[in-house]
């Protein structure tokens, strides 16, 4: 057991975000990293904001962070991994031993420790901080040749490609993506690579809308505007697959009428926990409902496609801070009028 003195980004309370030293301790199976840089997530912007993500509360301090790559700073001589190595960190912790993970869907694992979350107590640390301690089974080398800001988008990338893996083949199929934030952009990125002949995008903001275009989809509409979406629902609906990514109850509802008889609804926004659903109209139209949650071997996926340029992220990235500045950076990342994706960098 090695003892590492870092800072770390921790939150303490809503609007308690500060920089601390800390002492982490390294297990000799760990790998010690060094973080390069780390991409703020909307889980990040709760706790900033509320104290809280969903039903994840803060009990005691914690160190934020779930989207992060680094260099590996030490390892064990059986890891296969090397000191300067760059690596995407995973921060997925699956038991690998529950029925879910043995059947490999670790992402419905119902004892996940994931990196940055107060679901459990004590609370599982992230990694916005100078060096983690992480198991060699977290870590994804890439290339020198790749930029850290670019593979820094494999956890949300990830997310993404998951939710189109739920969808099935979209080879030649017509797409609606709801929601254009990050994820919803990443979902377009996804589904354009995975073959889908038309991707239509809708956000409230035009922004969102712009990054939407950028991001490969066809067209984006502002969902409000009716004589657009009226058409969608001519002849039991325009679209194969239709992507939820908003979390809206609005949007969640309207997806069944885009939707073709026989199509399918991916569902991977996070909003209110209950809405109202036109439940008959997707059972006489045979629609298949299904949940996308996190993700599962997406992860080591989402690093070769940003390290092989099939996906450029860089539209998303609205800002990069230092990690002195972590208080700016999660208000810039707070104002969706501003930003989509809002980066630390760390020394």
């Amino acid at each position: 057991m090695k003892q590492k003195e870092i800072v770390a980004s921790v939150v303490s309370a809503a609007h308690d975000v500060s920089n601390q030293s800390r002492t982490i301790e390294c297990a000799d199976d760990q790998v010690l990293v060094q973080v390069e840089r780390g991409g703020i997530c909307g889980s990040d912007i709760h706790y900033f904001q509320h104290g809280r993500a969903g039903m994840s509360v803060l009990k005691e301090p914690m160190t934020l962070g779930h989207e992060f790559v680094g260099r590996i700073a030490d390892a064990p001589a059986d890891s296969g991994l090397k000191v300067g190595q760059r690596v995407a960190v995973n921060p997925s912790q699956p038991c690998n031993a529950c029925e879910f993970c043995l059947s490999g869907k670790q992402n419905l694992c119902r004892t996940m420790k994931f990196m940055g979350s107060a679901q459990f107590f004590p609370h599982v640390q992230g990694g916005f901080a100078s060096f983690v301690a992480v198991s060699p089974a977290q870590c994804v080398p890439y290339s020198d040749k790749a930029d850290a800001k670019v593979i820094a988008f494999a956890e949300p990338l990830a997310v993404a490609i998951h939710a189109v893996h739920q969808a099935g083949d979209l080879v030649g199929k017509t797409v609606l993506v709801t929601g254009s934030g990050p994820i919803g952009c990443l979902v377009i990125a996804a589904a354009f690579a995975a073959g889908a002949s038309e991707i239509i995008a809708t956000d409230m903001s035009d922004r969102c809308r712009a990054l939407a275009l950028e991001m490969g989809a066809s067209k984006a509409a502002d969902p409000t505007d009716g004589e657009v979406t009226g058409k969608w629902q001519e002849n039991s609906g325009y679209f194969d697959v239709c992507f939820e990514a908003s979390g809206a109850p609005a949007a969640i509802a309207s997806t069944v009428g885009f939707t073709r008889p026989k199509g399918r609804i991916v569902q991977l926004g996070m909003g209110a926990a209950t809405v109202d659903f036109p439940l008959g109209l997707m059972l006489v139209k045979e629609i298949e409902l299904v949940g996308s949650f996190r993700f599962i071997n997406e992860f080591d996926i989402a690093v070769r496609w940003l390290e092989s340029g099939r996906i450029n992220p860089l539209p998303l990235l609205s800002a990069v801070f230092p990690q002195q500045d972590v208080v700016k950076a999660l208000e810039m990342a707070s104002d969706k009028s501003q930003a989509a994706k809002v980066q630390l960098t760390f020394s």
